[in-house]
C-alpha cells in the first residue's frame, strides 16, 4: 500500500533548501553578458580571433604621405580584428596601444626611424562601422645610407688574382652612399652580393658577418658586411645518375661540363639547358657535389628522368598569316640499329601542308652531329600552289649563342596554276651559321642576332647550269628612353628593334630554278600591312612569284606603357616595314607597311598585336602573333 506523505512536513524542508541552493550555483555558471564580452572571448590582442556576427567593429583612417600610406593600410595588424562586430571599449583600447607599437615597426623597416604617431578613437554612428581608428602619421626624415664597408675573408681576400672580383662585387653593390635605407634593400644587397660571390670559384661562399648601424638622430644608416669565400673549386668529372637508356659518355657529350675549368654558376646551368633541351629526357637536375676532398675536380652531380623511348605530341595554333595550325609529332628517342633520335611529323594549316622526318645523332666530343631528313610541301607561294620535295644531309653544331652546319640538299618544285613556271630540280652544298646575342632569348630587350646561309648547287632539270644562293638576316634591339612609373618607383627601357633581310640567288636567265629556293616575302614577320608571302616577283601577266633578289628592312619603337600612374605588362609600338622581291635588282620595287601595335609580357611569352597599313594595296590588317624565335 502506498502511502502519501505530506508535502510541507519538517523531514522536507532541509531537502528543499538543499535543491535551491544548487540551482543557484549552477546558474552562477551560465555565461552572462559581461563575462562573454571579457571572459569566454579570447582578446584579440592576443592574437586569437572568434566569429563575426556580420558588419564591423572598427574601419582604420591611415593620414600619411602617400609614401607610407598604402604599404601601412597593408600591413598594420590591426586590419586583422575589424570584422571583429562586438569588440568591446577596453580590448579596441588595447588594439590601438599594439597599433602604435607595430606601425612603428613597420616604418623603421622602411627607413623612417623618427616617426610622430597619433592614434584617435573616433565614434561614427550611422557609417559603414560604429567607431574610426584614426592614425595619422608624421614618418619624419628618412634614413639614408652613409657609409658601406665590404670586406672578404678566405681564399678570395688572400688571392691577388681575385682582386678584380672584389672590386666587382664591391661596384656591384647596389646601397650606395646617399641612397633610401630599408630593410628589404637591406636584405635584398646582402643577398646579390652572396650570389655574385658563389656565381664563380667559390660556390660555397656565405656571409660571414653583416651589421646595419642605424643613428636615428642623423637618420643615417652605417653598412657593413664581410663575405667569406670558402675555396676555389674546378669542375671535375660529370656523375650521372637516373639514366638507363643512355649511358654516362652520351650524357657528358650532350651536357658539354667544361672539365677542368673554374666552376661557373652559368656554365652549369647551361649545360643543364643542354641536356633539357636536347629532348632526350623529362627532368634534368645539375649540382656541383662541394662535399668531396678535392675542391679543385669536385664531380658535377646529373640526376636525370628519361623520357619515354617514343611518344606522340598533338597541337593546334593560330597566326593571322595562315590561321588555324595543326601538328602531329612522333618523337622516337633511339631508333633500331642506328640509335638515332628521329622527329617525324604531319603539319596543316590554310595555306600550307606538310609532311616530314628529321634523324640526328647524339653529338661527338666536339659538339658536332650527324643528320638526316627528307620532306614532301604542298603550300601558296605568290599566285601559285607549289609541290615540292627536300632531301637534306649533313653535320651540324649547336653552342649556347652560335649554330653551324653544313649539308647535301636535294630540291624539288612543281608549281600549278595557270600558266605556271616550270617544274624544277637541284642539287646543292650548303654552309650556315646563326649566331644568338640576346639578353633574353625567349623575349630579348637588347642584343642583336644574325643568321647568314650560303649555296652553290646545279640544276637538274632542263640546262644544267650552276647558281650561288646566299642570304642573310639579322635584328637589333638598341635601348632608347626611359619610362617610369608616377611615384618614380619603377622604370623600364624602351627600345628600337631593327630587322633586315638581303636574299640572292645568282644564275643565268635561262637556269631553272626550284621555286622552294627564291624568296618571297609579307606576313607578320617580314612586311606587315600585306599578306603572308604576297609579295614576289611580278610576272608581265600580273601574277607573283618566287623571285630570285630580296630586300627587307623595319624599324620599330617599343615603349613600356604606364596606366593610372603604374607600370604595367603592356607596352605600345610603331612601326615602317619596307620589302621588295624581284627577278634582277633593277626591278625591285619597295612595297611599304606602317602601323601601330602593342606586346604583352605573357606568362608563356611574349605577344604580339599589330594593325597596318599596306600603302601599295590600301587595305588595314591585323597581325597577331606569340613568342619570339629566331
Amino acid at each position: 500500500m502506498l502511502g502519501l506523505v505530506p508535502l510541507l512536513t519538517p523531514a522536507w524542508m532541509p531537502a528543499l533548501l538543499f535543491a535551491g541552493i544548487l540551482l543557484l550555483q549552477g546558474c552562477s555558471l551560465l555565461p552572462s553578458k559581461e563575462s562573454a564580452e571579457t571572459d569566454t572571448t579570447t582578446s584579440p590582442v592576443s592574437g586569437e580571433t572568434r566569429e563575426s556576427k556580420g558588419g564591423e567593429a572598427f574601419t582604420v583612417d591611415v593620414q600619411a604621405p602617400d609614401s607610407v600610406r598604402e604599404y601601412l593600410e597593408r600591413n598594420l595588424e590591426i586590419q586583422r580584428y575589424r570584422q571583429l562586430d562586438d569588440l568591446g571599449a577596453i580590448e579596441l583600447s588595447r588594439l590601438m596601444v599594439a597599433a602604435e607599437a607595430n606601425a612603428r615597426e613597420l616604418l623603421n623597416t622602411v627607413g623612417y626611424f623618427t616617426p610622430t604617431l597619433t592614434l584617435e578613437l573616433r565614434e561614427t554612428p550611422g557609417a559603414k562601422a560604429p567607431r574610426e581608428v584614426r592614425i595619422t602619421v608624421v614618418p619624419g626624415e628618412l634614413t639614408r645610407v652613409s657609409n658601406v664597408q665590404i670586406d672578404f675573408s678566405g681564399p678570395i681576400a688572400e688571392d691577388k688574382e681575385s682582386e678584380p672580383r672584389r672590386d666587382a662585387i664591391r661596384v656591384d653593390w647596389p646601397m650606395r652612399a646617399g641612397q633610401p635605407f630599408n630593410q628589404q634593400a637591406w636584405d635584398n644587397a646582402k643577398t646579390a652580393a652572396q650570389r655574385n660571390l658563389t656565381a664563380r670559384r667559390y660556390a660555397t661562399g656565405s656571409i660571414l658577418t653583416s651589421r646595419a648601424e642605424i643613428d636615428a638622430d642623423r637618420s643615417e644608416a652605417k653598412l657593413g658586411i664581410t663575405l667569406d669565400s670558402g675555396p676555389a673549386y674546378r669542375f671535375g668529372p660529370l656523375v650521372v645518375q637516373g639514366n638507363e637508356r643512355f649511358d654516362a659518355d652520351s650524357v657528358r657529350r650532350l651536357a658539354r661540363v667544361p672539365f677542368g675549368s673554374d666552376y661557373d654558376r652559368q656554365q652549369l646551368l647551361d649545360a643543364q639547358q643542354r641536356l633539357a633541351g636536347s629532348g632526350y629526357f623529362e627532368s634534368v637536375f645539375l649540382t656541383l657535389d662541394t662535399h668531396g676532398t678535392d675542391p679543385l675536380a669536385a664531380p658535377v652531380i646529373a640526376q636525370v628522368r628519361e623520357a619515354p623511348l617514343q611518344k606522340v605530341v598533338a597541337g593546334v595554333g593560330f597566326t593571322t598569316d595562315s590561321g588555324v595550325r595543326f601538328s602531329l609529332d612522333h618523337i622516337h628517342n633511339s631508333m633500331p640499329i642506328l640509335g638515332w633520335r628521329a622527329v617525324s611529323g604531319l603539319y596543316f594549316d590554310r595555306d600550307k601542308q606538310t609532311i616530314g622526318t628529321e634523324w640526328s645523332a647524339i653529338p661527338g666530343d666536339n659538339g658536332w652531329r650527324s643528320f638526316g631528313s627528307a620532306q614532301l610541301k604542298s603550300e601558296v607561294s605568290g599566285s601559285y600552289t607549289v609541290d615540292s620535295g627536300r632531301l637534306r644531309g649533313g653535320r651540324s653544331q649547336a653552342s649556347d649563342h652560335i649554330d653551324r652546319s653544313y649539308f647535301l640538299q636535294y630540291d624539288y618544285a612543281q608549281n600549278h596554276g595557270f600558266d605556271p613556271p616550270p617544274s624544277a630540280s637541284a642539287l646543292s652544298l650548303n654552309w650556315g651559321w646563326t649566331g644568338r646575342y640576346f639578353d633574353n632569348a625567349a623575349a630579348p630587350t637588347r642584343g642583336q642576332g644574325v643568321s647568314l646561309e650560303l649555296g652553290a648547287g646545279y640544276t637538274l632539270t632542263g640546262e644544267r647550269a650552276p647558281f650561288t644562293r646566299t642570304y642573310i638576316r639579322w635584328v637589333g634591339f638598341v635601348p632608347f628612353g626611359t619610362v617610369e612609373s608616377a611615384d618614380r618607383s619603377q622604370a623600364r627601357s624602351g627600345r628600337i628593334q631593327l630587322r633586315s633581310e638581303l636574299g640572292a640567288v645568282v644564275a643565268s636567265d635561262t637556269a631553272q630554278i626550284p621555286t622552294t629556293l627564291g624568296f618571297l616575302t609579307g606576313g607578320d614577320t617580314t612586311v606587315r600591312g600585306y599578306g603572308y608571302r604576297s609579295i614576289g616577283a611580278v610576272r608581265p601577266d600580273g601574277t607573283v612569284i618566287a623571285g630570285r633578289y630580296l630586300g627587307v628592312a623595319s624599324i620599330e619603337w617599343q615603349r613600356p606603357f604606364v596606366y593610372q600612374g603604374k607600370m604595367t605588362d603592356w607596352e605600345s609600338t610603331v612601326f615602317i616595314d619596307a620589302g621588295a622581291v624581284a627577278d634582277h635588282p633593277n626591278e625591285l620595287e619597295t612595297k611599304v607597311g606602317v602601323g601601330v601595335g602593342a606586346r604583352w609580357r605573357s606568362p608563356i611569352g611574349p605577344v604580339q598585336i599589330d594593325v597596318a597599313y599596306g600603302i601599295d594595296v590600301q587595305k588595314f590588317r591585323l597581325h597577331l602573333r606569340l613568342g619570339f624565335t629566331f
